[in-house]
């Protein structure tokens, strides 16, 4: 069975590292007022990659936190991947002018689906799609408005595009800590055969062990690594064993 990889994630707003409960702007939780002292944190762990959420662009629809996330990418070692309100092709090439390694692309990929098939041909393997679900439909801006686009052929129309690997949130678990929501990646990562990437609800080991079964390539940890629910080696050693 193939190692899964961990990658916890940063979620930046105003310039500091917080979280929030199911995508709610008014339910913040500050767990670091600088959010470099958390990468380097969880670098120095092992974790292999950061997954770095600009909260304010995801609320704006523009860059928000561009010389915060420019200090990271330029004091860690690991690849940085950054989502939230990435929407034009300038922002793409902006992030990945400064060192970032991948672009998440989620309300653009629903609104603007040429802009998808461009950065694909532009920067090929460095543009991943966020696939954020409610109900089994694609949620986009900042996930305060949801689509009637099932999960599934909203999948299969960006593999036409070009998009070759998605992350997948179910924002009704996001930043819960109940668990993922296992049978959707499972459909997800059995139709696309591409790589997905698991993110929200995540809070034990055990979720990761079977997120591995599952054949996800990977799964983003976010409040479960703030709150201590979940260890960060204790996970590093579950996704490789």
């Amino acid at each position: 069975m193939e190692p899964i990889e961990i990658i916890p994630a940063i979620d930046i707003r105003g310039g500091r590292c917080v979280r929030l409960y199911q995508g709610d702007f008014n339910k913040e939780t500050v767990f670091a007022d600088d959010p470099l002292e958390m990468a380097l944190r969880w670098q120095s762990i092992g974790a292999t990659r950061l997954h770095i959420v600009d909260l304010d662009g995801a609320a704006t629809g523009d860059v928000g936190n561009l010389d915060v996330i420019q200090r990271l990418v330029s004091s860690v070692v690991v690849p940085i991947e950054v989502g939230g309100g990435i929407r034009t092709m300038e922002t793409m090439q902006k992030y990945i002018g400064i060192g970032v390694d991948r672009v998440i692309l989620g309300t653009s990929a629903v609104s603007r689906p040429e802009i998808v098939q461009e950065a694909c041909r532009r920067f090929g393997q460095a543009v991943v799609v966020s696939i954020d679900a409610k109900g089994g439909f694609v949620a986009t801006h900042g996930w305060q408005k949801t689509t009637e686009l099932p999960v599934v052929s909203f999948a299969l129309s960006m593999v036409d595009l070009g998009v070759r690997r998605f992350v997948y949130t179910d924002i009704g678990r996001d930043g819960t800590l109940t668990e993922p929501n296992f049978a959707s990646l499972f459909e997800l990562t059995d139709t696309t055969k591409f790589p997905v990437i698991a993110s929200g609800g995540v809070s034990s080991v055990l979720h990761i062990k079977l997120l591995k079964k599952l054949g996800v390539e990977g799964v983003i940890i976010g409040r479960a690594l703030y709150t201590g629910d979940i260890n960060l080696a204790q996970a590093l050693s579950a996704a490789q064993n």
